[in-house]
């Protein structure tokens, strides 16, 4: 049914490979807003996440209400992003580990907000020392879609096993699109959403979440017979 025995890992960027929180907290308040700590950024539901929490809610919908606010706002996440967001600690050396393995097929598949996304995650990747160009694939997908049909499509293109496919993010989406695609799921309960609203609000059994990177990197190195990462 399959003709060779490679494994699959797709893996989300921000929330799961990239600390993005500083950078959007950092091109808020640029702009004259807040967005709150990430506790609170974790708990709101997904309409509110950007327009903060009841301390935040007034100034910052003014400030984002109109095109061109909200444009400027974008402008200046991309040029904060791509010069001064950071991989989570650990996760550099993951990508390196991933990429040298022989078998293993990896890439990134992201809603990332910035401008030319593709282009976002190169720089950030290069700060670190990674060439995207090594992984199997890169794909920047819509804010408004899923990841389902790309997490199916990239498992058909490399006749990967199912069973030999993991898939790793930091919100019910990601989860709900793995389980979909017929993938392992892996979440990142430190990223964009609480662990706990992850569990009770929305049922993601707590066996498949991982509190911290590096609890992430473990998890996923021992299921592929990887040497763990430093933390």
């Amino acid at each position: 049914m399959f003709g060779n025995r490679d494994r699959l890992v797709i893996l989300d960027a921000d929330g799961t490979l990239v600390d993005a929180f500083p950078a959007i907290e950092a091109a808020f308040a640029l702009h004259g807003m807040a967005i709150g700590d990430l506790e609170r950024f974790q708990k709101r539901r997904k309409l509110l996440k950007y327009l903060g929490g009841l301390r935040e809610f007034p100034r910052n919908l003014r400030r984002q209400i109109g095109k061109q606010n909200r444009a400027r706002l974008i402008d200046t996440l991309t040029e904060v992003y791509r010069g001064e967001a950071r991989l989570y600690p650990g996760m550099a050396e993951l990508l390196r580990r991933l990429v040298a393995a022989p078998d293993v097929r990896v890439g990134i598949v992201t809603r990332n907000v910035t401008h030319e996304p593709a282009e976002s995650l190169r720089l950030l990747l290069a700060r670190h020392g990674i060439d995207a160009a090594a992984l199997d694939f890169l794909d920047c997908v819509p804010l408004r879609e899923t990841k389902l049909q790309p997490f199916r499509s990239i498992r058909a293109l490399f006749g990967i096993n199912p069973a030999r496919a993991h898939a790793c993010g930091d919100e019910y989406r990601d989860y709900l699109a793995a389980v979909g695609a017929g993938l392992h799921p892996y979440v990142a309960a430190y990223g964009f959403e609480d662990h706990d609203r992850l569990r009770d609000d929305y049922g993601v059994p707590a066996e498949l979440m991982a509190r911290t990177p590096a609890e992430l990197a473990g998890r996923l190195c021992h299921a592929l017979d990887l040497e763990a990462v430093s933390p």
